[in-house]
């Protein structure tokens, strides 16, 4: 029997459209999905920068890189109602040698899309090897953004 902690669950049938399509999304590691779902006003609040990244541009950049970053990547719950604009989803994965728990909490606008994307991870030592990693990344994270 395989150990219940290593298996992800299935996204639920009854999951959210713009939530559920989101999971999926990351889970494919389909990046293009994924900035599809966001509105051009999208704000990001990253768990390792104090101030947020305004506008789809930085933050498709940003999740570009980060699934790159992010190895062993698995949804593990998903929090929010069918008619719900806010939604979290839980999720487990390693930078490097760090094991993590996250959450992805999306607010979204009247349109289904993606408007507001904060990010927590947990425990700090996970979210400094993620800073770090990012850290190594931000000039091509500008850079891609300013090109869009």
């Amino acid at each position: 029997m395989a150990d219940a902690q290593t298996q992800t669950p299935p996204a639920p049938d009854t999951a959210p459209g713009t939530a559920r399509a989101f999971r999926a999304a990351v889970e494919a590691r389909d990046a293009d999905a994924m900035i599809a779902l966001l509105a051009d006003d999208v704000v990001f609040r990253s768990p390792v920068a104090h101030s947020p990244y305004p506008g789809k541009a930085i933050t498709a950049s940003i999740l570009t890189e980060v699934i790159d970053v992010f190895a062993d990547f698995r949804y593990v719950t998903e929090i929010g109602g069918a008619d719900a604009s806010d939604h979290a989803l839980v999720f487990e994965a390693r930078v490097g040698d760090k094991q993590l728990t996250g959450c992805d909490f999306l607010h979204l606008d009247s349109d289904g899309l993606i408007d507001d994307f904060m990010v927590m991870v947990r425990p700090l030592s996970a979210a400094k090897a993620l800073a770090d990693e990012m850290a190594a990344r931000y000039d091509r994270i500008v850079a891609r953004a300013s090109r869009s």
